[in-house]
């Protein structure tokens, strides 16, 4: 990162990660893995009933239901090898960790997810100290699920952002929210109350609602446009310069409360690599 004469400005940015930074929904995959029928039927059911708050199915599935009873870490470890994530999301992560002149960012992945499924499919781009995901405890004879330690949903994710404010620590207007689901609801509602930036990426009614600024991009690099045009005032100019440097060009943005983004790759991988 280019340092200045002044400190520069610091910015927690925590990133949703099942749809958010993935195409899929890593439930699904885990009970496509496990031969489980009926995911998303057991899913709206506790939906409904507001047994436990939206996001944490799974982990309750895993806990109580007898199809997913026979989990056991491998089981989601190799989940997270088969989850499709987005494409740049590497040098998104290596972008965030450099900063630019006058600004710092900190990345984190806050999500119910279980946290062995998040750190498999991101091994080596993001650090797994950088990763809070449904924490269960094993069984060290059987490898059995015995209990939940920890689920990042609902107001868990409110918790989990205001622990990384003050480990890191930086302001609650300098944090930005990025999530694409219901299960964002109650912290985009927490980061707008206190005056930082929530970005949604879905078309999710209710969150668009809620969320600052939405994108609609295939590549996770595209959250940066309403990121670099909050926190450091950059135009569009500078931006296309910017996905440029690291060999992708932003063929389609409809410029709107909701930004469009098409992002394509248009170097050679070795040029990638070394703007990287």
């Amino acid at each position: 990162m280019v340092t200045t004469s002044n400190r520069p400005k610091h910015f927690l940015l925590v990133s949703d990660f099942d749809q958010t930074l993935s195409f899929n929904d890593s439930g699904l995959i885990l009970s496509e893995l496990l031969g489980a029928p009926g995911f998303q039927g057991k899913v709206d059911g506790l939906a409904r009933s507001h047994l436990v708050q939206q996001g944490a199915e799974l982990a309750y599935l895993i806990r109580h239901d007898p199809d997913f009873r026979g989990v056991r870490r491998e089981h989601l470890v190799e989940t997270g090898r088969r989850v499709r994530l987005r494409p740049d999301i590497r040098p998104l992560v290596e972008f965030l960790q450099r900063g630019i002149d006058g600004v710092q960012f900190s990345f984190f992945i806050a999500s119910a997810a279980p946290r062995e499924v998040i750190q498999s499919a991101l091994d080596g781009v993001v650090a797994p100290e950088h990763i809070f995901g449904t924490e269960l405890e094993f069984d060290e004879r059987s490898g059995e699920v015995t209990s939940i330690r920890r689920v990042p949903a609902g107001y868990g994710k409110v918790s989990v952002v205001e622990e990384l404010e003050a480990r890191v620590g930086t302001e609650p207007e300098r944090t930005i929210y990025v999530g694409d689901g219901g299960s964002d609801v109650h912290v985009m509602l927490h980061v707008n109350n206190r005056d930082g930036l929530t970005i949604a990426v879905s078309e999710n009614r209710l969150l668009a609602r809620i969320a600052k600024r939405t994108v609609l991009s295939d590549s996770a690099f595209g959250i940066l446009v309403p990121i670099l045009e909050q926190t450091a005032g950059w135009r569009s100019p500078e931006i296309r310069e910017l996905f440029e440097t690291y060999g992708l060009t932003l063929q389609d943005w409809e410029k709107a409360r909701t930004d469009r983004i098409t992002v394509a790759d248009t170097a050679p991988a070795a040029l990638v690599a070394g703007a990287a």
